[in-house]
């Protein structure tokens, strides 16, 4: 066959494109509303969850922290024959009491951080029921007491 035959009959190759006869319609106010209700109830069901999750690990990373404390403190004990006191604190752990003449520390690394809600771990010495001492967040609510949520963590 002759390729200058297609060439010159007229006839194109390229696909006739046509006007579509039907309008571009939008959605609805209905289906608009129907899509925010199931992201509304998705949202319901996902988001407690998710919050509670949150709660759980800020605790355990107070616990955490609480357990490196005491390690810390164990470690001070050793050195130093004594717990530090209530006034010298956890700060005892970074930098050396006056008076501590075999302190061999720093015994944590860096500074005290603060608990996860942004707050300073309470140390005291002695604790409470006969405890040598103890290390108190006071949670959430940033304030003694609480339950749930805003419970203190102690140790």
């Amino acid at each position: 066959m002759n390729d200058s035959h297609l060439a010159t009959s007229g006839r194109s190759c390229a696909p006739v494109l046509r006007a579509s006869t039907e309008a571009h319609r939008g959605f609805t106010l209905l289906e608009l509303l129907v899509v925010i209700l199931i992201i509304g109830l998705l949202t319901g069901i996902v988001a407690p969850r998710f919050m509670g999750q949150i709660s759980r690990s800020e605790v355990t990373t107070a616990r955490a922290q609480m357990d490196a404390f005491r390690k810390a403190i164990e470690a001070f004990r050793i050195d130093n024959g004594r717990y530090p006191t209530t006034a010298e604190g956890l700060d005892a752990l970074v930098t050396t009491p006056a008076g501590a003449t075999r302190w061999n520390g720093p015994y944590l690394q860096g500074a005290i951080p603060l608990d996860p809600w942004g707050t300073k771990y309470q140390y005291l010495a002695p604790g409470p029921n006969g405890r040598d001492y103890e290390i108190l967040s006071y949670g959430r609510d940033r304030a003694p007491g609480g339950t749930g949520d805003d419970a203190d963590i102690s140790m």
